[in-house]
């Protein structure tokens, strides 16, 4: 039964994933949370468990989504290159950063994140496009931000990067194409630093690598990748205002949950 848990996870984080370009991890790390806790994994380790496990699960989800994107011609290869190399080093000061943190308090922050991303869903993403294309340094810049804040939480990032590249003159097609490929250097260097500064804890349970917990990660991936490619077929057919609002009012349950644990 928890296996299929992870099997459904997989299905719902891909279709996010594409749909969005949020890369799954908001819907990922909150239920595997839960997950955790019912399996009776101590508090000390199991936000962080999660964490690391949502960013190894979308180097996956983040190829299937990117291919299907780059199939439609809506990603910035150009923009790309230049934010992956902030976002590389970003995304290992975050993980140092959360590892700093108590599980207590990294759930805490990952429910006020959780709260605000709600509050920002149901009212939508209205960021005006650009005047220009900003410099090749400020593109740098908001990766090493993108990378940091995206690696705490263990997501891929869409849900900073879409407004960004929004406001950097890009369609929303190519904003959401653009972000799902900036979630892969985001969850690859994110999940690598997890597995490294997790080593050596005692409390992780069997099958894990620091802490990316091997049986979720494989049953997430197994349903994530096809799903992937459905949710970014929905994203340039469907209008996903109705369920952009189910989201939000989800992400408001789960956090308010995360801060009064």
């Amino acid at each position: 039964m928890v296996f299929l848990s992870y099997l459904i996870l997989g299905a719902l984080a891909g279709t996010l994933a594409g749909l969005f370009g949020i890369g799954g991890g908001l819907i990922i790390v909150p239920v595997l949370v839960f997950s955790f806790e019912i399996q009776g994994l101590p508090s000390e380790i199991l936000t962080h468990l999660a964490v690391g496990t949502s960013l190894a699960t979308i180097v996956v989800t983040s190829l299937s989504s990117i291919r299907a994107h780059h199939a439609k011609g809506s990603v910035r290869w150009s923009i790309f290159l230049l934010m992956a190399i902030g976002i590389l080093l970003g995304a290992w000061f975050g993980v140092y950063t959360a590892i700093q943190m108590s599980g207590a308090v990294l759930q805490k922050t990952i429910g006020i994140f959780a709260i605000l991303i709600a509050i920002k869903m149901w009212i939508g993403f209205k960021a005006r496009d650009g005047s220009h294309i900003p410099s090749r340094p400020t593109f740098v810049s908001a990766g090493i931000f993108i990378g940091w804040a995206s690696s705490i939480f263990g997501i891929g990032g869409g849900t900073l990067s879409v407004p960004f590249l929004r406001k950097c003159n890009l369609q929303m097609p190519e904003a959401v194409g653009t972000s799902a490929a900036c979630g892969l250097p985001i969850a690859l260097m994110g999940a690598l630093a997890n597995m490294f500064m997790g080593q050596g804890n005692d409390q992780l349970p069997a099958m894990t690598t620091g802490y990316v917990y091997w049986p979720a990660f494989l049953g997430i991936v197994l349903t994530s990748m096809l799903f992937a490619r459905y949710g970014a077929r929905l994203a340039h057919h469907l209008s996903a205002e109705v369920l952009q609002k189910l989201f939000a009012v989800f992400l408001l349950l789960v956090g308010t949950e995360f801060l009064i644990l």
